[in-house]
């Protein structure tokens, strides 16, 4: 009897509850993607630029700032997934609550959206506090060597699911259900894909940590000057600082779309297909990269990649081609984002002692939470002085990026 052997080990439970939390992640966020769903709901109830600019900051900055905080908490913590179980409610509870203002608000354009974007910023608040303890718990049932493939395996298929929800946004968009309750089907869509994505990662059995000494915010802020000192450490900050600020423009390809260039609401469905579509085979690629060449080298392609969406988006303009031209500028962006997704996370485990992990985490990710309030800036530069200028800084800045991507460590 011959006996065949897989050449990659199987993965085990905890890993495959991490996978599957995964994929419905991706789904909600095709649901509620902030920079075309949300970005075209704002517009939709008129919000100036500022405010439109102010929604990826917050998903983003409000995501990454508390995380200092948070690791002083749990630092003493032999077990982190408790933390992320409680921040998962409150994310629960902020989106039904997205669903409810967005069905019965918006006939008070203000009200809404002022009552909408405290949700979005409770939402994103909880869920800095659950992504240390998530990428903490990753760390532990998943061995340095199968990362890649892990958050692969993540991304492909969860990629698939999101180009899923695009059809039902673009569906949904081009129905008969009126505004604002087709916006508000979608939101309520996405919230059960997180719920239950959320679930199923609490029912991870994470391994016992060792106590380490109990920590406080002071003591945090005092250890950032000891995590800076480490030369790797500030070269990736800095990528992520440039990249962060050049990230400005990203939420008004959308809104540049509908306003200026007077596409249909329904686009917006595609604009998510292609932004989605566009992942999975991405990350094929990607993956592959990261196996062979390292995060360094997948940081730096997507970096490159970013750079072009915002120049796509100015050709577009300026030669006034159609909408199925425009769906480069999401695609180029896809697969940028899904290179960075999977880059700065493995470089950032890889670049971290094991013992101070949690530090590196959290001052990396406070850091670099203020700089993604870039896009209100973007916002104000798009409506003072228009879209071109802030793309062509985009562009500007990216390139920056990509630079001194040249200065990260290469075995990380």
């Amino acid at each position: 009897m011959t006996v065949t052997h897989s050449s990659r080990p199987a993965w085990n439970r905890d890993e495959r509850l991490g996978i599957l939390n995964g994929w419905l992640v991706f789904l909600g966020d095709g649901f509620l993607s902030v920079s075309v769903v949300v970005a075209g709901f704002a517009a939709r109830l008129g919000a100036p630029n500022a405010v439109i600019g102010l929604l990826p900051a917050i998903a983003g900055g409000g995501w990454m700032l508390p995380q200092l905080l948070v690791a002083a908490r749990v630092r003493p913590l032999a077990y982190k997934l408790p933390v992320y179980r409680s921040a998962a409610l409150v994310r629960m509870l902020s989106y039904l609550a997205m669903v409810l203002v967005a069905a019965t608000l918006a006939d008070h354009p203000a009200l809404c959206l002022t009552l909408f974007v405290l949700a979005m910023l409770t939402n994103a608040i909880a869920s800095g506090v659950a992504g240390l303890p998530f990428l903490e718990v990753v760390s532990k049932i998943v061995p340095p060597g199968r990362r890649a493939r892990f958050f692969g395996i993540r991304n492909l298929y969860g990629g698939l699911l999101a180009f899923g929800a695009g059809l039902v946004v673009r569906g949904v968009l081009a129905s008969d259900l009126a505004f604002p309750l087709n916006y508000a089907l979608i939101f309520l869509l996405g919230t059960v894909a997180y719920t239950v994505g959320y679930g199923i990662f609490g029912q991870v059995k994470e391994p016992a940590d060792t106590p380490l000494p109990p920590g406080n915010f002071r003591e945090e802020l005092r250890s950032v000057p000891t995590t800076l000192a480490d030369r790797h450490f500030r070269a990736f900050l800095t990528v992520r600082l440039l990249l962060a600020a050049a990230s400005m423009s990203e939420p008004f390809y959308a809104v540049y779309a509908l306003r200026d260039l007077h596409y249909p609401a329904a686009t917006l469905g595609v604009f998510v297909m292609a932004l989605t579509g566009a992942a999975p085979l991405s990350n094929i690629v990607w993956q592959r990269v990261a196996e062979r060449k390292g995060s360094r080298r997948i940081i730096r392609y997507a970096t490159f990649f970013a750079g072009l969406a915002p120049l796509a988006a100015l050709a577009v303009g300026a030669l006034g081609l159609p909408a199925a031209a425009y769906l480069l500028v999401f695609i180029l962006s896809s697969v940028a984002a899904q290179g960075f997704n999977l880059g700065h996370t493995n470089h950032l485990l890889n670049l971290a002692p094991p013992d101070a992990r949690s530090r590196y985490i959290g001052t990396l990710n406070t850091l670099v939470g203020a700089a993604l309030f870039a896009p209100v800036l973007g916002g104000l530069l798009a409506d003072a002085a228009g879209y071109r200028l802030l793309f062509g800084l985009s562009i500007a800045l990216f390139a920056a990026a990509w630079w001194q991507c040249g200065k990260l460590r290469r075995d990380a």
